[in-house]
């Protein structure tokens, strides 16, 4: 089992070479709050000075410290390779392949490296410092130091210092795969610990937290640390295990980690002799090796699932970003053709990809035919802005100077004309929904359906111009067509429509029986044979008259006879009368004033209105079924017919090759990225299969 963490520190390597921490590692993260003797106890653990020391905040970038054991053999080997005069030496991540024999070397490195990223002003950053040690004086172990817990910025450090530090130490504690090495003060209240209280938090049963208490020395007189190391004052389920650390006065006077281990040891022996075994330095670091080789044990089943989803995943995103490109002619025109075959199926309704979060393609335009456009029409009122007084004027004005004995017809064509054209607007507007659905597709197939294509900036931005243009030159073919459509409407009135025909039909009706219930209401001093006379003669004169011009225009001369004796009422004046003392200009324009219409006026507005309404109905029909017809016809499948050959004849030249197909340097980036990440995901792997055939696992 001892091998299990050389291991894990290979595939830290692995990890570290793509700059990667999609994997979360087993390792052990040490958090206290500033000055709790973080920093003595991992030096203590490496036997060496290598972290920066003073007062406040020192530690300002987490450092990923990996401790190597190597054997005799091995020290000796890389001493001849690389010229190492020692059997000790250490190898950042960011300086490659140099190594420090000299530790002190190590601690200035250190020290440059966080000023370098977290400058010289007491921030910190969460970018990690990865230190590795090799040494025969240490146990397999990879820890990381945080900065230490504090409350209140000081000089010049941000406000928000101490929301800063949590976050990043719960980005760390936070995993599960980690140990979390709590560092307290013996001289402080172990109640009030907040290197215990954070850890809690990540870890509420405390499977992964062990507690380290620093500074056993510095109790006060006559107190000691039994009941906390015995778990008496605060149970931790990994332990409590006691530590004395170097005194400033110590790290100032050179004394070397060996010595204060020895110290620490006597220390123990005097002070509390029946715990001196299993508290100490080289307690606390055979402690740590042990839980975390069988925490490592636990995590690798979960970790070799992790690796082989991600490498699946990786795969699959290095596939979707293609292959370098080697003949470029045959690619740009798979790419051309496949775009317009995937534009066309989106129309269709046929494409691979397709949209759930909202209508998109052919799906919207038929929303956009039948829903938008024909509710539209449906909502237009057929007598809108139209009352009774407009269309008593416009009869009269048809007129002309002379009294009507009859309804003109004039008068109805052209009210009926003026609610037509209102038509024409939504039936344009439905034309350029239909179009903005067609430019938006440009985008569905770039994003969804031809990802290749986003390798390629300046065939993606060429093959948009090109479908935008030719829709833009078929917008006003197709508006010209829908503005026919409306005025071929307005140019001849039909009154011969069998739809038309059949309603002046039941008008016809409806007044012939009101006809005669009038006839029924006359006075007996009137004859019924001479009326009814009068008004088959009325009919039959009617019916002579109007034997080419419809049914309506008979139905309102019947209409008029049966109202004769409504000429001989007086009627209300239209125009205000002068009033008595005061002259009258004739030159003036009279103003009109309100008044109850007669029931001849009445009755001939509702004829007119009834045969608006009528004829409207059939012309609103006829533009709602052809509209979307010719939408389709001059628009849709005209550019779904074109596509291919418009962008093959606009793209596809031997000129346009080499810079159409410049591959864009964010994709290349990419596509270098996630082929390194597989890489390392393979080699992952790898090294976990070598686990199982060992019998480690």
């Amino acid at each position: 089992m001892e091998a299990l963490i050389p291991v894990i520190n290979k595939l830290q390597d692995v990890f570290n070479t793509v700059g990667a921490d999609i994997i979360q590692l087993p390792q052990i993260v040490v958090v206290g709050t500033q000055s709790s003797g973080k920093s003595s106890v991992l030096e203590s653990l490496v036997g060496r000075d290598i972290l920066p020391r003073g007062t406040g905040i020192v530690t300002r970038r987490p450092l990923i410290l990996q401790l190597v054991h190597i054997d005799p053999e091995d020290r000796r080997k890389t001493s001849e390779e690389n010229g190492i005069d020692g059997e000790e030496w250490g190898k950042f991540l960011h300086t490659k392949n140099k190594i420090y024999a000299d530790f002190e070397e190590i601690r200035h490195e250190v020290e440059a490296e966080t000023e370098r990223i977290s400058g010289n002003n007491k921030g910190i950053s969460d970018e990690p410092i990865h230190l590795k040690i090799f040494s025969p004086h240490v146990v397999n172990l990879t820890l990381v130091d945080l900065p230490g817990i504090t409350k209140l910025p000081v000089g010049d450090q941000p406000k928000d210092i101490e929301v800063q530090i949590r976050e990043l130490i719960f980005k760390y504690i936070s995993n599960p795969n980690s140990i979390i090495l709590a560092v307290t003060a013996a001289n402080t209240d172990m109640a009030t610990s907040e290197a215990l209280k954070v850890a809690r938090e990540a870890d509420p049963d405390g499977r992964r937290t062990l507690a380290v208490v620093t500074k056993l020395d510095l109790m006060d007189a006559g107190t000691d640390a039994m009941d906390v190391l015995m778990g008496r004052v605060i149970p931790v389920k990994l332990g409590i295990i006691g530590v004395v650390n170097r005194s400033q006065l110590d790290i100032n006077q050179k004394k070397l980690v060996a010595d204060a281990i020895r110290d620490e040891y006597a220390f123990l022996q005097k002070k509390y002799p029946s715990l001196a075994n299993r508290n100490g330095t080289k307690y606390l670091a055979r402690t740590l090796n042990r839980l975390l080789m069988h925490h490592i044990r636990d995590c690798l089943p979960e970790l070799k699932t992790r690796i082989n989803v991600l490498a699946a995943q990786y795969q699959s995103l290095l596939n979707s970003y293609g292959e370098p490109v080697e003949d470029k002619s045959a690619t740009l025109l798979q790419l051309i053709t496949k775009f317009a075959a995937e534009y066309c199926h989106t129309i269709e309704g046929t494409a691979k990809y397709i949209e759930t979060a909202e209508l998109c393609g052919g799906a919207r335009i038929c929303y956009i035919f039948h829903e938008t456009f024909g509710r539209t029409l449906e909502s237009v009122d057929p007598l809108g802005g139209l009352t009774t007084i407009d269309v008593l004027t416009a009869i009269r004005n048809a007129t002309g100077p002379r009294p009507a004995l009859f309804v003109p017809e004039v008068s109805f064509e052209l009210l009926v004309k003026r609610q037509v054209k209102r038509l024409e607007e939504p039936s344009l507007r439905c034309v350029e929904l239909v179009h903005e659905e067609m430019q938006r597709i440009i985008q569905h197939c770039s994003n969804y359906s031809t990802q290749e294509l986003l390798r390629f900036p300046k065939l993606h931005d060429a093959i948009v111009e090109v479908v935008t243009s030719l829709l833009r030159r078929r917008l006003p073919v197709t508006n010209e067509m829908v503005h026919n459509l409306v005025a071929i409407e307005l140019a001849y009135i039909n009154t011969k429509h069998p739809d038309f025909a059949d309603a002046c039909g039941l008008m016809n009706n409806n007044i012939e029986e009101q006809r005669r219930n009038r006839m029924r209401d006359l006075p007996n001093a009137v004859p019924r044979d001479k009326a009814a006379a009068g008004g088959s003669q009325s009919a039959s004169v009617s019916e002579q008259t109007d034997s080419g011009t419809g049914n309506w225009r008979g139905m309102l001369k019947r209409g008029e006879d049966s109202a004769a004796g409504d000429r001989a009422a007086p009627q209300n004046p239209v125009f205000a009368s002068p009033q008595k003392g005061h002259a009258v200009n004739l030159l003036d324009v009279p103003v009109p004033v309100s008044r109850k219409l007669s029931a001849r006026e009445q009755r001939d507005c509702e004829v007119i209105e009834r045969l608006i309404k009528s004829y409207f109905l059939i012309v609103r029909k006829n533009i709602q079924d052809s509209v979307p017809k010719a939408v389709m016809h001059f628009l849709v499948n005209h550019v779904k017919d074109c596509l291919q050959s418009e962008l093959v004849g606009q793209l596809y030249k031997t000129a346009l090759l080499e810079d159409l197909l410049i591959e864009s340097e964010d994709m290349a980036q990419r596509r270098n990225e996630a082929a390194d990440m597989l890489k390392a995901l393979q080699k992952a792997s790898q090294v976990i299969a070598e686990i199982r055939e060992t019998h480690l696992w």
